[in-house]
């Protein structure tokens, strides 16, 4: 019975062995490694028989079992011939003498994330799907994690931070825990730079004793590519590639770029203790040491030492990296000492803002190849102004971008245009805050010449402006009656009187003000208020408001105009149009006197306050006050009662009729020729309710005026003409026009 057992046992033994047999043969068929799959990418080495050397420095980094097994790698395989010339080159012997660390960093540099053949090398692998076509770099296995950097005096252990700290204000922290900082490698694609635009000439500017074939790696090229593994794909090259610094790393590197590097060091560089980088490295190394992020000031376009590019995409660094320009001490010290320092005593005394325009003059946050310097835009909004044949003495591609060695300063419009004449002047900082706020960039163009009229902060004060640093906001106390305001109010204020100060003079039509004139302020798109010149003086409405004027009291020309020092600011009328009319008609004798009885007795104007009904605040106006010759005329033709004071329906209505004719609406035109209108809107609508314009002929000194429905012309006569009112000009003209 028991031998019956033990035989239906091993029977079912048996067959179970037979079942999990074919359940075995159909899983290997499934699931199994094909027979037609290529080998792992060691494997692939090993048989190909010119990889002997890159091989030994495989096994000795350690890398065979992870180059053996399932992966998705890009391989740049240097072959034996480029270790034979790697090795000369460096003095070593053989693979053997080379060290554990240095194999690492080979092999690490080689080693790309993702396998990429040649037909998607040059795409950008963007989060949103292929890009094809722009990309010119691939991250590698290769970082440098931790190191050791005396700060200050003492040894630290440091990681670069791997975001751009300029980015803070946008949720983005200059350190990422977990985030290695692995560099990239760069090469050359004829897709890519087809469609970039470049040509062998961009490769061989930084390698000129290699040959472009396109496809190279480095300073070498791919000699047979896509060889495929299977854990992805070899390309072999004909150079050793060893990681590629970092433009922080490079930079320290060179003696000859010393000042630029103290001045970031000094003023732009801080170290932040970090906890998370702190607790991985001491769980890494069993170290108590602490861990500081090497951190760049958040104004400055991007951090040297960020090998990641901006991250706004993960993979961005593969499509653009940085660019930095960094002129040799000596053209530097130069260019401080007779521009930065000509108003401070030394670089510690400077505003952090002028150190951070000084270094982002020289930072692109884009790849600036050599063919594309006037193409290539900085955080400044300015293309690099330096000639590549001349200029450039140093250049290096880098692993997180390109590195530009100069013999010049770049020319920014910051250092050489009339803004920087508040700008590097401490005794101009509420000015130059102002215009930080407004108008910097208008009048930081050195393509369009200005006069600049300064206001120092000792005559704002004056004024009774400030800036309340605590509450970040501007402050203004009336020097007259003491009220105080605060915040837009008074910010709008100094904004106004500003832009009197500013004045777009193509043809330096303010270089001599020894004779008389005037001109409009701001510049071709943004018109501004007028002011006038008087042997060497200059006043706006207000000035001639409150019986004042300013002052020249010196000048000095830049790079796109003038810039005149004053005793005194150039102030906007605070008295409405209808009061500045009515001081006009006061005199005996006066020329405005008929046209402003005729104002004074219309409903549309208001006695106590000088407000005229549809004159609004803050719109530009143009008033032209027929001479009393000419009201007569008027009166004749039917135009204007008789008098002025009638109170008949009908003549009420011809008074304000006529009077709604005469104010030009949204342009204040003086006789100076430059502006290029040939009609404006008035104030009068007729009977459609459609409004009614007059055109315009300015040549200098030769303005008039004539009707829209007929051919009676009003010319400005120009000794009473060009009266200065709040946003408007006042002239006496020779004639009436007719708005029937």
């Amino acid at each position: 019975m028991l031998t019956s057992i033990k035989r239906v046992i091993l029977l079912v033994i048996a067959a179970n062995v037979m079942l999990l047999g074919c359940q075995k043969d159909k899983f290997d068929e499934y699931y199994g490694r094909p027979d037609s799959l290529a080998d792992p990418i060691y494997q692939q080495l090993v048989a190909k028989g010119n990889f002997t050397s890159f091989i030994k420095l495989i096994d000795k980094a350690s890398y065979k079992d992870i180059l053996s097994k399932s992966g998705y790698w890009t391989l740049f395989a240097p072959n034996d011939e480029a270790f034979q010339l790697y090795f000369q080159e460096n003095g070593i012997t053989n693979a053997d003498a080379v060290s554990k660390e240095l194999a690492e960093k080979i092999v690490k540099y080689a080693l790309v994330f993702n396998a990429f053949k040649t037909d998607r090398i040059s795409d950008y692998q963007s989060s949103l799907g292929w890009v094809p076509n722009v990309a010119y770099k691939r991250r590698t296995a290769y970082y440098d994690g931790f190191y050791k950097e005396v700060v200050n005096g003492q040894e630290r252990v440091v990681f670069s931070s791997n975001r751009n700290n300029s980015l803070s204000s946008l949720g983005t922290p200059y350190y990422v825990d977990g985030d290695n900082n692995n560099k990239f490698i760069p090469y050359f694609h004829e897709k890519y730079m087809t469609a970039a635009g470049l040509t062998a000439a961009d490769y061989n500017y930084f390698y000129p004793n290699q040959t472009y074939t396109g496809f190279n790696v480095g300073a070498g090229s791919v000699k047979t590519a896509d060889i495929l593994a299977e854990n992805g794909v070899i390309h072999e090259v004909t150079s050793v590639n060893v990681p590629l610094p970092s433009i922080d790393q490079y930079l320290a590197s060179k003696p000859e770029y010393s000042l630029f590097k103290s001045i970031l060091d000094k003023y732009l560089v801080t170290y932040q203790r970090n906890e998370l980088a702190t607790r991985r490295y001491r769980i890494l190394t069993g170290s108590t040491e602490d861990v500081f992020i090497k951190v760049y000031h958040p104004a400055l376009a991007f951090s040297p030492n960020n090998e990641n590019f901006l991250k706004v995409m993960d993979n961005d660094g593969q499509a653009d990296g940085y660019s930095m320009f960094v002129p040799t001490n000596a053209v530097l010290q130069d260019f401080i000492n007779n521009v930065i320092l000509e108003h401070y005593p030394s670089l510690d005394a400077l505003p952090t803002y002028i150190l951070t325009d000084l270094i982002n003059a020289h930072m692109w946050q884009t790849t600036v190849w050599p063919s594309k310097f006037n193409a290539s835009i900085n955080l400044l909004e300015e293309e690099a102004r330096f000639n590549p044949n001349t200029n450039i003495v140093d250049k290096k591609m880098l692993s997180n971008g390109i590195f530009y060695g100069t013999n010049k300063v770049q020319e920014a419009n910051t250092f050489y245009s009339v803004y920087s004449a508040p700008y590097l002047n401490p005794a101009f900082t509420l000015m130059t805050r102002a215009l930080n706020e407004e108008y910097r960039r208008i009048i930081n163009n050195l393509r369009i010449r200005f006069t600049l009229f300064m206001m120092s902060d000792q005559v704002l004060k004056a004024k009774g402006f400030d800036f309340d640093g605590t509450r970040n906001e501007w402050v203004y106390v009336s020097p007259a009656t003491g009220v105080r305001v605060s915040g837009p109010v008074a910010r709008l204020r100094l904004q106004r009187i500003l832009y009197n100060h500013i004045v777009a003079t193509p043809n330096n039509e303010l270089n001599n003000l020894s004779g008389s004139g005037i001109i409009r302020t701001g510049d071709r798109d943004i018109p501004g208020e007028y002011i006038k010149w008087n042997n060497n003086t200059v006043f706006a409405a207000g000035n001639e408001d409150l019986g004042n004027i300013v002052n020249i009291t010196g000048f000095e020309d830049t790079r796109n105009g003038r810039v005149y020092y004053t005793d005194n600011i150039l102030e906007f009328s605070e008295r409405s149009i209808g009061l500045e009319l009515a001081a006009l008609a006061a005199p005996v004798g006066s020329e405005f006197r008929r046209f402003f009885d005729y104002l004074n007795s219309s409903p549309l104007y208001n006695r106590t306050t000088g407000a005229i009904n549809g004159v609004a605040l803050g719109t530009s106006y143009t008033l032209l006050i027929p001479n009393n010759a000419s009201i007569a005329a008027a009166v004749t033709a039917g135009l204007l009662p008789a008098s002025a004071t009638s109170t008949n329906a009908l003549d009420i209505e011809r008074v304000s009729s006529f009077i709604r004719y005469h104010i030009l609406v949204r342009n204040t035109v003086a006789p100076d020729g430059n502006q290029n209108i040939t009609s404006t809107e008035t104030l009068f609508r007729n009977i459609n309710d459609e409004i009614v314009t007059v055109r315009i002929n300015n040549q200098l000194n030769n303005l008039s005026f004539s009707g829209q429905n007929n051919n009676r012309t009003a010319r400005v006569i120009n000794g009473p003409s060009n009266n200065l009112a709040d946003r408007a000009l006042i002239h006496l003209v020779d004639n009436y026009l007719d708005y029937r």
